[in-house]
């Protein structure tokens, strides 16, 4: 069976893959459609066949959270968070460009602003806020609709892979303000250390908040950045995450502690190893980025 669209997972985690991707699901644990096609140390996890329902409109989804046009059609509930795998072509592709290990610098970091520019591009879909009116074309007058200049979208990368995945924000948002958050991990407890922080005091109310952090891994570092946002008060359905590639356990956490959360990832990879690198993943985005 395939999706034929922008696929959503929904952590609790209810997984949908790209119709070439094994797809998996979990409610607080991760299970499989009858069998088990990523690592063996996932092999005793229960089998489970998730229910499918397949839409054709202009957002089309596959996944049993949300079809407009499905003959069952069951409300997505608030409280999920949803993750986005988009099956594009262009996606697939920079991520392969991302992983290959013989792929040089200039082009891997090229290759990271494209990959961000295309989910960035899904992410805003449907969420800008716009203004309508009429303007004089050259051949008579027309109604249009913009995104709206007085509310602009504020990008947070995470440095420093996530200036690489953002580079491309504002060629594809017409009003952003770009907050940088610097955070470190530990290489040997993997804890998160923030290492400069210029968000805003408080956000404005009803702001739109992409948080760019290429590497969904253990967790840590997106939990963090998360929490800054939360204190000053953006909701979590105020928040897109922007990853390059996602695996389980960050995805749990952030499904646990961020309910309604929307998460839009290149690919989800199955696990991450004892240094806290996903498997089989790109390796260290920031280094293959910036060549250091």
């Amino acid at each position: 069976m395939h999706c034929m669209g922008s696929c959503r997972i929904n952590p609790t985690l209810n997984l949908r893959f790209p119709s070439d991707t094994p797809r998996f699901w979990s409610t607080c644990q991760l299970q499989f459609q009858n069998h088990n096609p990523f690592h063996p140390s996932l092999a005793k996890l229960i089998p489970s066949t998730p229910k499918i329902l397949f839409s054709h409109a202009r957002r089309r989804t596959c996944g049993a959270v949300r079809s407009h046009v499905a003959t069952e059609d069951k409300p997505v509930s608030e409280d999920r968070m949803l993750v986005y795998v988009p099956p594009h072509p262009l996606i697939k592709h920079w991520v392969s460009v991302l992983r290959n290990e013989q792929t040089p610098c200039p082009i891997f970091k090229n290759a990271m602003a494209e990959l961000g520019r295309l989910l960035i591009y899904e992410a805003s879909r449907d969420w800008l806020p716009t203004v309508a009116g009429e303007i004089q074309s050259p051949m008579g007058v027309a109604s249009v609709e913009f995104i709206d200049p007085r509310e602009p979208v504020a990008v947070i990368p995470i440095l420093r892979a996530g200036l690489a995945l953002s580079e491309h924000a504002a060629s594809i948002l017409p009003a952003t303000k770009t907050y940088h958050l610097g955070i470190s991990r530990d290489e040997e407890t993997l804890k998160p250390t923030i290492y400069l922080n210029k968000l805003p005091d408080k956000f404005p109310e009803g702001s739109k908040v992409f948080v760019v952090d290429p590497m969904l891994a253990t967790g840590g570092t997106i939990v963090a950045a998360l929490s800054l946002l939360k204190d000053r008060g953006v909701s979590n359905d105020q928040i897109k995450v922007i990853s390059a590639v996602s695996a389980p356990p960050a995805l749990q956490k952030l499904s646990e502690q961020f309910p309604g959360l929307h998460v839009y990832t290149g690919i989800i990879d199955p696990t991450v190893n004892d240094k806290g690198f996903i498997i089989p993943g790109l390796g260290d985005a920031g280094d293959r980025s910036y060549g250091t």
